[in-house]
């Protein structure tokens, strides 16, 4: 089996979306790892980085915006490499927020297009960061 393009971590409570990605991440040759809520995908970080996280904003115990916060606190690597999923961009508190800290923004309905150039653009990042590309 050939090296994967990258590792993928989703985060997103809706497991049958979660499952669409990782499926569709994975024939594009990405290795994916899932998480369905905040403290999952904090334990996953803490265990292994990701090249390029999607996280959903609306989780269960605590707010994919809050989350993202706290990773890039806890993992300034990841900054520029974590992309909110979102049908909520243009509400107020969404859009304010956004303002206060810049990052990807794939709003839902999404195609999955969209995910892959967002994809290629982070691990093409990468790698000229690690002088590979």
């Amino acid at each position: 089996m050939s090296e994967p393009l990258a590792t993928v971590l989703i985060v997103d409570d809706e497991a049958p979306l979660r499952r669409v990605l990782e499926r569709a991440l994975q024939r594009q040759g990405y290795r994916v790892i899932g998480a369905g809520s905040a403290e999952t995908a904090y334990e996953l970080l803490a265990a292994e980085q990701p090249d390029a996280v999607l996280l959903d904003i609306r989780l269960p115990t605590m707010s994919g915006l809050a989350l993202f916060l706290l990773l890039i606190n806890r993992w300034p690597a990841l900054t520029g490499r974590i992309a909110i999923m979102t049908g909520d961009a243009d509400a107020a508190e969404v859009r304010a927020w956004l303002e206060r800290n810049p990052c990807a923004v794939l709003h839902k309905p999404f195609n999955l297009r969209q995910i892959f150039d967002w994809l290629d653009t982070v691990v093409q990042a990468r790698r000229r960061e690690s002088g590979n590309g």
